[in-house]
């Protein structure tokens, strides 16, 4: 099985790296410090196994299964058993380890996931879902009485600002009686994304992004924890 290990301490990556290469099951192809580039390398790459720690900075273990489209099997090493039932949400996971790890639970594991692996199933013909209209290319609000037409690519960003929403474009703000929840309603998927409970983003506009927070222009906007993964996904990665 070929496996990468992700762990931003380097002892105890070292120490898992020694105990994979033990395995005779078991081919190390890589190994990363930090997540994102873990993630690069998985938008490129398949592997049959992943060894992940969970505490790692801005973005930890659990971040990068929710980014993952389809992850492979998932052996979970940490020092922290308390994330231990929300382990059980993750399909993918087939076991957790808890720091020190010896060969033989090491091992144990790695027969698990080759268990799950030979009788892996696919969920299929699910009934699909209607998809958003996304062939409009403009949204029309009402700006003291008048209807004013914003063409989507021109939006920044939209924050909601009490019973208000600002939108901000290219040129011009517009403060509308709306809500957040109504106006994604109206804008296409592809294009737009909510990153935090008062921020909507065009994601073509972002100019950077840095922990939890990203900018658009001069806009520096928060990002939530339970978004970024969302947000990882959507970009276009290199």
């Amino acid at each position: 099985m070929n496996c990468i290990n992700i762990d931003d301490e380097e002892i105890a990556r070292v120490i898992i790296e020694r105990l994979i290469t033990n395995n005779k099951n078991l081919n190390l192809v890589a190994s990363f410090s930090n997540p994102i580039e873990a993630l690069k390398y998985l938008n490129q790459n398949s592997v049959d196994l992943i060894f992940l720690d969970i505490h790692m900075p801005a973005f930890n273990g659990f971040d990068l299964l929710q980014t993952l489209k389809d992850p492979p099997k998932v052996i979970l090493t940490t020092s922290d058993t308390t994330f231990a039932i929300e382990a059980f949400e993750y399909h993918c996971i087939v076991d957790y380890l808890e720091k020190p790890i010896t060969q033989v639970r090491l091992d144990k594991a790695v027969e698990k996931a080759q268990l799950f692996s030979n009788s892996k199933k696919k969920i299929q013909d699910l009934p699909a879902i209607p998809a958003k209209d996304d062939s409009k290319s403009e949204l029309y609000v009402n700006i003291y009485k008048r209807l004013v037409k914003i063409n989507f690519d021109c939006i920044n960003l939209i924050e909601a600002k009490g019973d208000y929403i600002l939108i901000k474009t290219d040129k011009e703000n517009y403060t509308v009686h709306s809500t957040l929840k109504k106006v994604a309603e109206k804008l296409p998927e592809d294009l737009f994304l909510k990153v935090h409970r008062s921020f909507i983003i065009n994601i073509k506009k972002i100019v950077d992004i840095e922990d939890s927070s990203l900018l658009i222009g001069k806009n520096v906007v928060p990002v939530s924890r339970s978004s970024k993964p969302e947000l990882m996904k959507r970009l276009n990665l290199l």
